[in-house]
């Protein structure tokens, strides 16, 4: 805590009393206010970055019903959907995704990928690793990782942002930090870091009075000087208070500051949740877009309720029909995913901004009596886009009933290890001390996708 002397009060029993500017520890992205500036003054506080926005679909989307289709096989494996014809040829998307299906050219699909687990979480989608297994390896997630390697582009927007909507489960979790420490946690704004943001009784006015403020750090030195306490307080803990009078990261956060034109794109969702899983709030995409674009590194976000085991009622919670649900889910997918590529092209961003968007696991092939689909660790898949990665192209197969991979398995780590890459981090050589001071590294799977770099 900060405390800024302000102008003396004197009282009538001759002791001088003071009133206080205390501007909170806001800690952004594991760093201190003055390792923010610090950061900022090595880097000019300018220039390009790159960065990464990660959408996750709690409960695990259908692969069979979205991007493997198996129009040749039985009803009961086949289901009710489609398949149309996409930007490249011999390949077939849902007939409840046609513009994506037009656009694929600009995407990556991985129809095989591997190393799933039974666990309806977040961690598999953020870190590589499953629940249970992050849990006891202390495992830091990717946007902890970058806080701690690359640390902040701007001095007053965290490296890592998670927009991670709160639900009665393990689908909540925005991104552990593992053994980095709580440092390098994620932002969350629509927290109490958010509150932290905000100087309560303190209007901008007088804190941009630097005269004022200038006075009032002479004052605090001579104050505690006597102590020796100054000693520890270098140029950028002075400057430290300027970090608040910044309005880049809650510019960013404020969508209604947006071009009307670009907001109507993304179309306007709703924060009420989907039954246990996440609200389907399509302007999450364009704040993220807005938060990369500030200066963060990693933005993570969830997007629906894509657990699609049936229409019967469990509890409180009516759950839809699988097939019911994705008719839903899928346009309004699709119209958050173009808006956002289609922001980050125009903004010329799409080369430096990785975006990936899956679940924890895959459904089953055959449906159940209930007409869903059940969990499916044993192979799911995932969209990937920009990034300066290679596009166009559809990696993996699985077999004739969706059940496994057949061609060119991917493991969740290997999508990582790629991501890392686009990053510039190279995880087959880096290593993280964790905190017994052994060096880690952040993933068992290090090899990048040949095919996406």
């Amino acid at each position: 805590m900060l405390t800024i002397l302000g102008r003396e009060q004197p009282y009538c029993d001759g002791v001088s009393r003071r009133s206080f500017l205390k501007i909170g520890g806001l800690a952004l992205g594991g760093l201190s206010l003055p390792d923010l500036l610090r950061a900022e003054a090595a880097d000019g506080g300018s220039g390009k970055h790159k960065s990464v926005i990660m959408v996750f679909l709690p409960g695990g989307p259908s692969h069979l019903d979205i991007w493997d289709l198996k129009p040749d096989a039985p009803r009961e494996i086949r289901g009710e959907f489609s398949p149309i014809q996409t930007a490249l040829p011999g390949i077939h998307l849902s007939e409840h995704l046609p513009q994506l299906a037009q656009r694929l050219n600009e995407f990556a699909i991985i129809r095989s990928l591997v190393g799933a687990k039974n666990e309806h979480a977040s961690e598999l989608c953020l870190s590589g690793f499953g629940y249970a297994d992050s849990k006891a390896r202390n495992q830091p997630s990717l946007g902890s990782a970058v806080s701690t390697l690359q640390g902040p582009v701007h001095a007053s927007v965290p490296p890592f942002v998670s927009l991670i909507h709160d639900t009665p489960n393990n689908w909540k979790d925005p991104g552990r930090a593992g053994f980095l420490g709580p440092a390098h946690a994620p932002f969350r704004p629509a927290g109490k870091d958010r509150e932290n943001m905000i100087l309560n009784g303190v209007s901008l006015q007088r804190l941009n009075d630097r005269k004022r403020l200038r006075h009032a750090i002479e004052r605090f030195r001579a104050e505690v000087d006597r102590t020796g306490a100054m000693h520890s307080v270098d140029h950028f803990t002075q400057q430290a208070m300027q970090v608040l009078t910044s309005s880049r990261l809650l510019n960013a956060l404020e969508v209604d500051r947006e071009d009307p034109r670009i907001r109507a794109r993304y179309g306007r969702g709703s924060m009420d949740a989907v039954d246990d899983g996440a609200p389907m709030h399509n302007e999450d995409f364009l704040i993220a877009r807005r938060l990369v674009e500030a200066g963060a590194r990693c933005v993570t976000l969830s997007f629906g309720r894509w657990d699609t085991h049936s229409c019967r009622k469990a509890g409180d919670l009516a759950y839809k029909n699988n097939f019911t649900q994705l008719r839903e889910y899928l346009p309004r997918l699709e119209q958050c995913l173009l808006a956002l590529l289609d922001d980050l092209k125009e903004r010329g961003l799409e080369n430096d901004v990785s975006v990936v968007v899956w679940g924890e696991m895959g459904r089953t092939p055959r449906i159940n009596a209930n007409g869903g689909r059940d969990h499916w660790p044993q192979v799911s898949g995932c969209i990937l886009a920009g990034g300066g990665m290679k596009m166009g192209q559809v990696i993996g197969s699985t077999n004739r009933l969706g059940e496994a991979a057949k061609d060119r398995p991917v493991h969740y780590q290997e999508v990582f290890a790629t991501l890392y890459h686009q990053l510039g981090i190279d995880v087959s050589k880096v290593k993280i001390p964790d905190l017994n001071g052994r060096p880690q590294y952040l993933l068992e799977h290090r090899d990048v996708i040949s095919e996406l770099v």
